[in-house]
């Protein structure tokens, strides 16, 4: 399993949407050098309001660009970084991997998938309606979240556009991905 990353996004202060770069670093066991969101323990407001000493398992997000073309069909346009995505990748079925799934980026970044992110009103403030592409009931009621993954920092580097990502997936049995 691979794919190609096609941006690296990342913003010091906090902001839904996270300006494109020209690449980022990433740190072991903290995240995208100089991003909010960067740290050992949470960082997300709403985990620190519940308690700030949860381990960080959201250092680094990663969103498909697949989604983007997805939702362009029913009218919305989202572009890398608009939804708060540090990598946006192509050709990868990041929703298909499995917890603890280490995504080697680049030449020499590796990153450990930790879970889903869990899609948030945030996102109908940017575009009303958006929410529903991204977090609805399939026809069986299981709950499906679109909004990307998440994983921490097994090994930092730097990444950049265009750069190869190969995935290495865990011994089975194979944990599915739930938000974290």
């Amino acid at each position: 399993m691979s794919g190609t990353v096609i941006a690296v996004n990342s913003n010091g202060e906090y902001s839904f949407s996270k300006p494109t770069r020209p690449s980022i670093r990433l740190l072991t066991g903290l995240g995208v050098e100089g991003d909010v969101h960067a740290g050992t323990t949470v960082k997300h407001r709403s985990r620190v309001a519940q308690d700030p000493t949860q381990p960080n398992l959201r250092q680094v997000h990663l969103m498909h660009e697949e989604l983007f073309t997805e939702v362009a069909e029913h009218g919305f346009a989202v572009f890398p970084g608009d939804l708060g995505e540090n990598i946006t990748t192509s050709g990868l079925d990041l929703l298909a991997l499995p917890v603890g799934a280490l995504l080697r980026i680049g030449s020499a970044a590796v990153v450990e998938i930790t879970g889903l992110r869990n899609p948030c009103v945030q996102i109908d403030r940017f575009q009303d309606g958006l929410l529903k592409q991204l977090v609805h009931h399939d026809a069986a009621g299981t709950l499906v979240r679109k909004a990307g993954i998440m994983g921490v920092v097994v090994t930092g580097g730097e990444v950049r556009p265009g750069d190869s990502i190969v995935a290495e997936l865990p011994p089975q049995p194979w944990k599915a991905l739930d938000r974290v």
